[in-house]
């Protein structure tokens, strides 16, 4: 005799299938969410660099307007003794210093000339520049002995045009050249600007003494 059996698949209640897909559908929710908050700190970080990076260059392109303006000092007393002599209210050091300074210590630009009084330039930059004259004796010519001391005064320069011999040095005892030397300069010039940017340019520039 045969007996056949009639199986039927078990499934779960109807109401515990819309639990699952609930569950599925949070998780895929919370995962969407997470995504977009992911991608929007990354459009934010990226705006972020690429606002520093354009007022770090805008601080830049201030410190070279400071280096200009040194330059311009420089050449309206280019051939006068008034570069023989320190003028801290203009930022002008006669000698040079024998150890670098640490120049983003604000103490190292107290005696700084600052461009518009201090003021803010139109991209909200503060200027300023000092200038040093590279000679080892302060307030002494070129071609002098300081007074104080008695050293003769050694300065980075090199021979003016229409001398009659080459060479560049103009220390004491040594040949004397027709016409003044060009002596060097070293302008250093910081611009404080937004989100606390600061930006250093130096430059090495050779004025008639």
């Amino acid at each position: 005799m045969n007996t056949f059996h009639n199986y039927r698949p078990i499934q779960a209640p109807a109401g515990r299938q819309r639990g699952v897909v609930l569950i599925i559908a949070l998780i895929v929710l919370v995962s969407m969410t997470l995504a977009a908050i992911g991608m929007s700190r990354s459009i934010d970080t990226a705006n972020v660099v690429a606002g520093n990076l354009s007022f770090k260059q805008s601080s830049v392109n201030a410190a070279d307007q400071g280096i200009e303006a040194g330059f311009q000092w420089l050449l309206a007393r280019a051939g006068t003794t008034a570069l023989n002599t320190t003028n801290l209210p203009a930022g002008f050091y006669s000698s040079t210093i024998y150890n670098e300074p640490n120049w983003a210590d604000p103490s190292t630009w107290n005696d700084a000339f600052y461009i518009n009084g201090g003021g803010q330039d139109a991209a909200g930059n503060v200027v300023s520049y000092v200038i040093h004259r590279m000679c080892t004796e302060p307030n002494t010519a070129y071609n002098a002995n300081n007074t104080t001391n008695g050293n003769p005064n050694q300065c980075g320069q090199s021979a003016s045009t229409g001398a009659t011999q080459s060479g560049g040095s103009m220390s004491v005892g040594s040949t004397v050249f027709q016409g003044n030397p060009q002596i060097y300069y070293r302008i250093t010039a910081r611009a404080q600007g937004p989100r606390n940017t600061v930006s250093f340019v130096q430059s090495l520039v050779a004025i008639t003494n």
